[in-house]
Parts: structure tokens; sequence; C-alpha cells
């Protein structure tokens, strides 16, 4: 299952033919901060007045969003009888969309979490506000509960229309324009090498990497199609993600970040920038029952998107990108790599090809959080 896209030609034409067809008479519009400096926010604002359709905005969430977040959304939409929803955002505007439609016809007595999700139809349009997360095509969403992460999944939560509207990145700052595309870049790499891929899953990585690499120029000049092709690749990214899942690359970024205050993919890329030469020297440690020979054929394959010869040169390629953006390494303490070696999620790791056990990981924290030469 994948959304369709649509596209914001015409002054959202396509949007005003999907709210048409598909009935909506109560919208809501789940939004983060940023839809203020976006044009799409004037289709909004007169939405009511030219299509007849009540419109209720909810944005009561931060990143990283709180279950308490997801109720108060699923209490609104009960509240206003909205019949639909309308995500505009980064991942966390995602996520929260998600897991309101998923609730929606949930027991609100009880903690969502711990019923069983019964699909519904509430029809969910996303307009992704950054070219990274892929969220917009995947079947996965990430809310806190008592300040643990919660992974929520579910077919049914993928949205079944993506707008794609390039104007959205024009005002999006530049470390976020950098970290957001190298998201892209590790879903696609992670995804390809995963345990999980499939011919579908690798077709998928290996046209976002080559999208992704090809468009970077033009994308960071803010080029109108440099945005409509990152937009493109981060959703072909996700596609791949949706079906494999991502493996110790993103394993590893998640304390990172919040350790050091740093993004997502800015953490993701010092993850998998060691985390590859790392399996590439240890392809006798394979978990992957296609084995080991499937594994290296893996990694020339990935090289072959990059555009390289060989996988060490596609490990080159990745750290030329890398050092081109300039991003900070963070300075850690000694105290620092034992937090980190233990916050790695076991079920991410069985996802990576290449098994690490906790001195490998202690090891690629080490060089990860070492000065880049």
């Amino acid at each position: 299952m994948s959304g369709r896209i649509i596209s914001a030609d015409n002054h959202y034409a396509e949007l005003d033919n999907y709210i048409k067809e598909s009935g909506c008479q109560s919208v809501m519009l789940v939004c983060d901060e940023s839809l203020r400096f976006l044009d799409i926010r004037h289709y909004f604002d007169t939405l009511t007045d030219r299509l007849h359709v009540a419109l209720t905005r909810f944005s009561d969430f931060k990143p990283n969003p709180l279950y308490e977040s997801v109720e108060k959304g699923v209490g609104l939409f009960r509240r206003n009888r909205c019949d639909s929803i309308i995500a505009v955002g980064g991942g966390s505007a995602m996520d929260v969309a998600k897991c309101i439609k998923l609730y929606s016809n949930m027991d609100s007595g009880e903690n969502y979490l711990k019923q069983a999700i019964v699909p519904n139809d509430v029809p969910l349009l996303a307009v992704p506000t950054t070219a990274g997360t892929g969220s917009e095509a995947t079947r996965f969403a990430v809310i806190y509960y008592n300040g643990e992460k919660q992974s929520v999944a579910d077919e049914s939560c993928i949205p079944s229309v993506v707008l794609m509207d390039p104007s959205v990145l024009k005002t999006l700052p530049g470390y976020q324009k950098k970290s957001t595309m190298l998201d892209a870049l590790c879903h696609a790499i992670e995804s390809f090498w995963s345990v999980n891929s499939t011919e579908e899953s690798r077709a998928y990585s290996g046209q976002a990497i080559g999208m992704i690499i090809k468009n970077k120029d033009a994308y960071f000049a803010n080029e109108e199609s440099g945005n409509r092709e990152m937009l493109k690749a981060a959703n072909i990214a996700g596609k791949a993600i949706n079906i494999t899942q991502t493996t110790a690359g993103h394993a590893m970024c998640y304390k990172l970040t919040s350790l050091f205050g740093i993004a997502h993919g800015h953490a993701a890329a010092l993850c998998v920038s060691k985390l590859f030469p790392f399996m590439i020297r240890h392809t006798e440690k394979c978990i992957d029952s296609r084995g080991e020979a499937f594994l290296k054929s893996i990694f020339d394959e990935i090289a072959d998107a990059m555009g390289c010869e060989n996988a060490e040169q596609a490990v080159c390629r990745f750290d030329e990108i890398l050092s081109a953006l300039e991003l900070r390494v963070p300075e850690a303490a000694e105290k620092d790599f034992e937090i980190l070696k233990n916050s790695v999620n076991p079920t991410r790791l069985k996802n990576n090809p290449v098994g690490l056990d906790i001195d490998d990981i202690d090891l690629l924290y080490h060089q990860i959080l070492s000065e880049r030469k």
C-alpha cells in the first residue's frame, strides 16, 4: 500500500479535487509551526469559504510528540465530528496525524497503546514539508509515553494521498535541509542492506540514492526542480523503509540526537559513515540468511547506485557528501559512551546484516565521535 501522489500545480487544483471527490465535510488539519511560513497556509485560510468544508486546526504537539498530545487530538477530532485528516509538516506532524487516525474509532476509556488497532476508512492526506523522513510513505509512527519511545505500526495509517509541494522547502533552514536530506539518504542505504530487503525495496533504495545524489546541488541552491526531486526521493526512500525497516545506523542515532541536541538525519549520517566501512571489513559476521556472498553483492549494488566502482569508493563518496555539509561532530565525555552503548534497541540490530556486539557498538561510537579529519 502506498499513497497516490498529487501535485501543488494550478493553485492546488488537485487538492481541491481530492476534497470534493472524497466527500469531506469536516477536515482536521494537523500542522506544525512551519505552516505559517508556507504558501499553502493561504489554501487552508480560504478553504471553508471556497468549498464549504469545516476546518479544525490541531497543532498542540512538539517534536518527539507525546501520547497525551495525540489524546487531545483524538478528542478534538471527535468533538468537532471531523471525517478526514490532512497532515502538513515534518515527521512529528505525520506521526500525530497517523495516530489520531488509528485511534479515532477506539475506546477512549482505555490507553490506546494497549488496544488492538482496528483499521478505519478515515481519509488521511499528507503534505510533507521536509525532504527526509519519508513518513508519508510508511506504516510507522513514533510517540512518547511516560518518557519512553513507543513505536506504533499499522498498514492502515499510511496516507492514501500525498501532496508534493516543492514550495514548502523554500523557507526550510539550511541545517534542516542538510539533515533531512541525509536522513533520506541513510534510509535508502540502510534499507538496501537490511536483512529484510526484497527486490522491490532494493529497487526503491537504488532509485532514491541516485535521485538524492543527482539533485542535491539543485536542492541546496533552492531550485524548484531540486526541491521537487528531493521530495520524491525522500518518499521513495520511505517506501523502501516501509518494507524493510531501519538497521543499526538508526538504532545508534537516537541517543546521539537526544544527548547532543543534533538533528536526527545529522546523527544518522554520522553513524552510517562509520557503520558502512565497519560492515565491509567484517562480512564474516554476516547474519543475513542469504549469506556473506549475497551481502557483498549488496554492497556492490549500493556502490553502483552511488556511481562508484566498489564499496570502498562508496564509503568515500558518502564521507565526501557528509564532509561537504560541514556538520559538527559532538564532543563526548567518557561517561557518554556508557550511555550510548547501552541505548541501542536490540530489535533494530536484528535487521542489520552484520552482527554487532556491545564491544562493536562501543568501538563504533568512539569512531563516530572522534574529530573528522
